[in-house]
């Protein structure tokens, strides 16, 4: 079963079990997940990988949105994003530790041959595929630019 079925397939059990949330943001979840099917010149079915990618660009929405209701003193609105980046979070992959990531950015590094901080474009574009969807873009450059500046 693809992970877009599996939405579909927990969707329909949130509706029958009435749990407003989880139908909320599973309804939300798949609208952005067909919006990227259709979106470019060419309608195509996207693969689990590209789901995941669909579903961590909403989750980081989420955060955001929570951060800023947050700040703005309108927490019951904040709550309910965090509600809705719980469930999500159930349809991605682990995050990745401070470890893992560390020792995956040293490999890209000694695979690529990369030194200094010119290279970092060169480091990006090993690392990204390997984390796709466990770690926030900004986090993975942090790393790489910390550990290129050795």
């Amino acid at each position: 079963m693809s992970l877009k079925e599996k939405l579909e397939t927990d969707l329909s059990t949130a509706m029958k079990a009435r749990d407003e949330v989880r139908t909320r943001t599973l309804r939300m979840a798949l609208t952005a997940v067909k919006t990227e099917e259709v979106a470019g010149k060419q309608s195509r079915a996207l693969s689990d990988e590209d789901v995941v990618k669909v579903l961590a660009r909403e989750a980081k929405k989420r955060r955001e949105a929570a951060t800023a209701f947050g700040d703005a003193g309108r927490e019951e609105q904040a709550q309910a994003e965090r509600d809705e980046g719980k469930v999500l979070e159930e349809y991605l992959p682990a995050p990745l530790g401070e470890a893992e990531l560390t020792a995956l950015v040293a490999d890209a590094i000694a695979e690529t041959g990369a030194a200094g901080p010119r290279a970092m474009g060169q480091v990006m574009k090993v690392v990204n595929p390997k984390v796709a969807g466990r770690a926030e873009g900004g986090r993975v450059a942090a790393e790489v630019r910390r550990q290129l500046a050795q």
